[in-house]
């Protein structure tokens, strides 16, 4: 019997290299376990050949940020007409940047904070701008970059004198940048796995040692806890399942994606973003909340691969 040969796509050039490299190792390995035949390419000095040459009935993309999520690969790969796991290529685009994602939500009537977009080259007047923001989202605010994954180039700013700091740091990562309302509340995770039909996993609670989920929360052990069950009553709960799989329904997610929510004082919950390919480290929000469901990190690679192997009705001619 053909072994169906898997390549795991990973490293890449984006902030967040370190990271894919650590979820494409646990994933290369649960393949191999599974009974793949299955190698790794970290794309960072590898040819578009090397795949051809591989030759894979699937890849596996565990690239995260920029060139890896955002609908680049994915198209290389449907050029190749090679299945991959995960979303497509509107889908990734418009996911991984958060000034898009939001537009989208605001126009589906999804909950979302209320935000206001900068652009690097029509920020001639800082003072001005900035006073726009602070009668428009006020203090505290929350200032990203916009197509930076794993909470790179996100800041708090809860003081006028730290405004303008924040967006040319923002800057720095992302010639677009959000500004959002700073919400404060739990901060849970939600995931979504399938194609057309979708099945949500246990809602995770996210606490933080750091003043909010960024990249050393999320990479560091011991610096954050996520909490399964989360502390949310059961209708917050049914709630964010139904809204998360309306983002994923309207993003056409495929495969699985993470959505994150921040849960205000009076239990109303507001859409942060969609991740389109979430981590898949052994600190990951993903494998974890399969786990709560009784989805081992295996099971949970296979049923990636099976979904990647699906061709979408909406594909089919």
């Amino acid at each position: 019997m053909h072994k169906q040969k898997v390549l795991v796509l990973m490293g890449g050039f984006s902030e967040e290299r370190e990271v894919s490299l650590r979820s494409g190792a646990a994933v290369l390995n649960a393949l191999k376990n599974l009974g793949y035949d299955a190698d790794a390419l970290d794309i960072k000095g590898s040819s578009i050949q090397t795949i051809v040459d591989y030759d894979p009935d699937l890849v596996f993309i565990a690239l995260h940020g920029k060139d890896g999520e955002d609908g680049t690969v994915q198209g290389l790969l449907e050029l190749l007409d090679i299945p991959y796991t995960g979303s497509g290529v509107a889908s990734s685009a418009i996911g991984i940047n958060k000034v898009l994602t939001k537009k989208l939500l605001t126009y589906e009537g999804i909950p979302t904070a209320p935000f206001y977009i900068l652009k690097k080259n029509e920020f001639n007047s800082p003072l001005q701008d900035i006073q726009s923001l602070l009668e428009r989202i006020g203090l505290p605010m929350v200032i990203k970059a916009a197509t930076q994954g794993s909470s790179i180039g996100t800041y708090i700013v809860r003081e006028e004198k730290d405004v303008l700091k924040a967006i040319e740091a923002a800057f720095v990562y992302d010639p677009e940048v959000l500004v959002e309302k700073f919400i404060d509340g739990t901060e849970v995770t939600s995931t979504v796995i399938g194609n057309e039909s979708t099945e949500v996993l246990p809602l995770i609670e996210i606490t933080s040692a750091n003043e909010f989920y960024d990249f050393e929360s999320k990479y560091t052990p011991g610096m954050c806890s996520h909490i399964i069950p989360a502390r949310v009553n059961q209708d917050i709960q049914n709630k964010i399942a139904k809204l998360s799989q309306r983002v994923y329904k309207s993003l056409n997610c495929r495969g699985y994606a993470r959505v994150d929510y921040i849960i205000d004082k009076k239990g109303n919950p507001f859409v942060l973003e969609i991740n389109t390919i979430p981590g898949m480290t052994e600190m990951s929000l993903v494998p974890d909340a399969a786990r709560a469901a009784g989805i081992g990190f295996e099971e949970l690679v296979e049923r990636i691969v099976r979904l990647g192997l699906e061709i979408p009705s909406r594909m089919t001619k």
